[in-house]
């Protein structure tokens, strides 16, 4: 496999409104790519059309995930398949336990892979374990998804599912939005530990701090539903000291 990710040409709109006006990328296995940009420039778009969102429409382009047409995958194809979105706001499941959550979720793509489903008990040792590292307490596996949880809870949980599910391709909607520097800090560290071979991200986000321990293959800058540039680190570390306002005018 060349390419984990390779979009072309990729338009998208909601409604009558178009977003994503040809939006060109490529990710490789095992690189962790971001996109920054500023507010309405399409990125969270360009998250749920990959993810397969139902109510954005694909206007144009085209968009593969390793040798399959990504766009004619239904959404739990996509994940069975090791595509992981990781929301900017996690919803809140009252009533459902977040161990059997996390459990569901797993077996049901064991299954879909053809894999035997994993017991209560060896599952309960791996989110453990899993959570450890991730400085999550055990009662959080005890309690309903999400409710009361703080945002640093809510983003812990969610890198907790990537570290269980194991996705090819995690797409990471803004998950430091909201987060204090140390909860920003422990959230980075347990993607940055997913890094390997048959792992790669694309990371959206505004804080160059969250790139500064994650490294980022390649960074990339989108406005008005393009990609108008990109480059290494150092080109988020340009925008941390100088903004977005001459990149923008570089690309009208």
């Amino acid at each position: 496999m060349s390419h984990i990710l390779t979009v072309s040409g990729l338009k998208a709109a909601i409604g009558d409104t178009p977003i994503l006006r040809g939006i060109d990328l490529v990710v490789p296995p095992g690189e962790i790519h971001a996109v920054m940009g500023p507010n309405g420039s399409g990125k969270s778009t360009l998250s749920y059309v990959l993810a397969g969102r139902a109510d954005y429409e694909v206007t144009g382009g085209s968009a593969t995930y390793g040798e399959a047409d990504l766009l004619e995958m239904e959404p739990e194809a996509r994940a069975a398949a090791g595509i992981f979105l990781a929301f900017q706001a996690p919803v809140e499941l009252p009533g459902v336990n977040n161990a059997n959550f996390l459990r569901t979720a797993l077996n049901a793509q064991r299954r879909a892979r053809g894999q035997d489903e994993i017991d209560a008990v060896a599952f309960l040792k791996l989110a453990r374990e899993a959570g450890k590292r991730l400085s999550m307490p055990d009662d959080m596996l005890k309690r309903a998804v999400n409710v009361g949880f703080s945002g640093g809870e809510k983003k812990r949980n969610e890198v907790l599912q990537m570290a269980l599910l194991k996705p090819s391709l995690a797409i990471l909607d803004e998950t430091d939005s909201g987060l204090d520097v140390d909860a920003l800090r422990i959230v980075a560290e347990g993607v940055r530990a997913l890094r390997a071979p048959d792992f790669s991200a694309l990371v959206i986000t505004h804080h160059q701090r969250l790139l500064e321990i994650l490294v980022p293959d390649r960074v990339h800058v989108m406005s008005k539903g393009r990609i108008i540039r990109s480059g290494d680190a150092q080109l988020a570390r340009e925008i941390e000291r100088e903004g977005y306002s001459a990149l923008i005018q570089e690309a009208a």
